[in-house]
Order: structure tokens, then sequence, then C-alpha cells
């Protein structure tokens, strides 16, 4: 397991994070998994075994009972809290009232507090916002989050599933107003799903922010379970098709990395994570399972290696359509290259 620092701060965090969105099951969430505390409690031990120190979790995730068993298999398994670098998000609807959903001062510290208390820890390393909110000005948004971060109870601010400007617009109000910064962002980025390529990513390198990747296998469709000539009746997908994909284009995908993995000896999935380790804007993927097998699996992507070739073959066949502005840029850009 290799670490990695998150975005332009000092915190390393490993190339592979736990996601643990299969925690529990209630609501609409059941369709991700509904696994037991004892059954939770090995995938975190098998895991932080492996060298993962980053776990992901959110307040909204099977209506906060993620958050409850992830702090209780932290203490049942008797790690160390301060060894591991714990997420969590705020955004979601988390009750009937007007206030219980958004981005405003008054949801942002109810709900850092209530994170804490499920997740029964004194601080979240990484408080991440989970998404947009069109009816709190952003200013309002990050001067809460900040209030977080000089009280203690959280050490840094992320962002999740914004539009390149958004980004934008937030790091230039929080250097205006002396307020914590975005150090990372959470967002979908898959071989089958590149569109993070044409704005997000520059900006990420450009303003040095760490990318945690969510949804690294296409909610399942790139786990090798699928195929053209080839349906199945297992997986998220059966019930749950998001998030959205070209399908036939991702077929042309698997097709090839089924032949690199045939030849390397290694499963779909493996090269489809590995391709997103391979990726120089990547700070850590993150990974979730059902069952201790499928974490095993997932797992041993960090041990494979793509070739130059095998990255162009890969790259050739799921590489974005030129749009504008882009091809612009790049044509103009050409006698100015470093």
């Amino acid at each position: 397991m290799k670490y990695k620092l998150l975005g332009n701060t000092g915190l390393k965090v490993s190339e592979l994070c736990l996601g643990t969105m299969t925690f529990g099951g209630r609501g609409m969430w059941t369709a991700i998994g509904t696994l037991p505390q004892n059954e939770v409690n090995e995938l975190v031990k098998q895991s932080v075994d492996a060298g993962i120190n980053f776990i992901d979790t959110a307040n909204v995730y099977s209506e906060g009972l993620s958050e409850i068993m992830t702090g209780k298999a932290i203490r049942e398994l008797g790690l160390k809290r301060d060894d591991l670098v714990i997420a969590t998000k705020v955004r979601g609807v988390m009750g009937e009232g007007p206030n219980n959903s958004g981005l405003s001062r008054k949801h942002i510290l109810q709900q850092a507090d209530e994170s804490l208390s499920r997740l029964n820890m004194d601080y979240i390393d990484l408080y991440q916002i989970h998404g947009f909110d069109p009816l709190t000005p952003f200013e309002e948004t990050l001067d809460a989050l900040d209030t977080l971060v000089k009280s203690g109870k959280v050490r840094y601010i992320g962002c999740s599933n914004l539009a390149a400007w958004q980004i934008m617009k937030a790091l230039g109000i929080s250097a205006q107003q002396h307020l914590a910064k975005f150090v990372s962002l959470q967002a979908y980025y898959t071989i089958a799903g590149r569109d993070l390529e044409r704005e997000v990513a520059p900006l990420l390198f450009d303003q040095k922010l760490g990318l945690m990747v969510w949804s690294p296998l296409a909610g399942g469709f790139l786990s090798g379970k699928y195929s053209r000539n080839a349906a199945t009746e297992e997986g998220r997908r059966v019930n749950f098709d998001f998030p959205p994909v070209n399908k036939e284009k991702a077929f042309d995908i698997i097709d090839v990395m089924q032949d690199i993995a045939q030849h390397k000896g290694v499963t779909v999935a493996q090269i489809a994570l590995a391709w997103l380790l391979h990726q120089q804007v990547v700070t850590s993927v993150i990974i979730g399972a059902k069952k201790p097998e499928q974490l095993q699996d997932n797992l041993k992507a960090v041990d494979v290696k793509l070739s130059v070739d095998e990255l162009a073959q890969l790259d050739e066949v799921s590489k974005l359509n030129p749009e504008y502005p882009g091809w612009m840029i790049l044509r103009q850009g050409a006698d100015r290259k470093v």
C-alpha cells in the first residue's frame, strides 16, 4: 500500500480508501448493502491489515447507521483512532424539517455534532460537503466549516460532486476571507466515465487539490460480471442502475480490459482499479464491498502494474471525444508547451 499527501497538506492517506455505503442498510441504501456489525468489523479489519488508513462515510448513508457502525468497528477491533483518517459528509436530508438538509450554518454545525456522536469520536479528519446547495451562499457554508476547523472538531474540509467553477469560486472566497480551504474533491471517475478530465482535473492540478474517487467500478459495471454477450442477475446494477454509463462504449473498454486481465492473470475489476491508480490526478480510490472475497480482490489492485503499451490501449478505447473549448485550447497552446 502506498500513501499519498491529500492535496496541498501534510496528511498522508492510503491509495485505497474503505467506503462504507454497504454498512447497515436503511431506506434507499438497502439496494447498496445491508451488512451487520460483525461483517462490518471483518471488512474494517481486513482493510486495515492491508494497510488502509483512510475510511470514508457520510451522515446520509443508511440514515446515520453507517457512521455508527464505522465507529463501533474501530472500537471493537481495538484500533487506534489517531492512526486512522476518518472522512464523513454533510448536505443530504437528515429529517423532515425545513432545515434538515442543505449547507446552511445551522445544518452544518448541527450535523457535525451528530456525526461525531454517531462515530463516537472527538474529531473528524476530513469533513466534506456532499454536493452543491443552490439555496445557501458559499460564504455562509465556508464560514460554518471554518468554525468547525477552528473549534478542533474538524481537521480538514473537502467537497464532493461540484463543478469546476463552483470549486474555484469556493477557493476564491476562502482566500479572500481567510477561511479554511477545501483540500480535496470526492468525485465519480472511472475508465468508463472520464468526464472529470475536461474541466475538473485541470483545476485539481492547478489548485493542488486531492482527488478521492467514488464508484471506481461504475456501480459494479466494471466488476467483470458484465459483458456484451453475457447478462447477469447479480450485483448492485440489477436493482440500482447507477451511475449512468454509456454501456456500448463501456463494453468496448471491458473487452480490452479482459484481454489485459487474462494476460496478467488478474481480474477485470483489478485492471479498472489499477488504471485509476496510474492516473496522476488520483489521490485515493474508494472501494466498498459486501463480502471479504470481493474486498480482497479489490485490495490486490495495488500490485497490478500496467505497461506503457497497456495504458495506451486503455486510453485509446476510453478517451473522451474532443469538445470546445478544449480542442481549441490544445491547438492554440501547442507552441507554449513546457
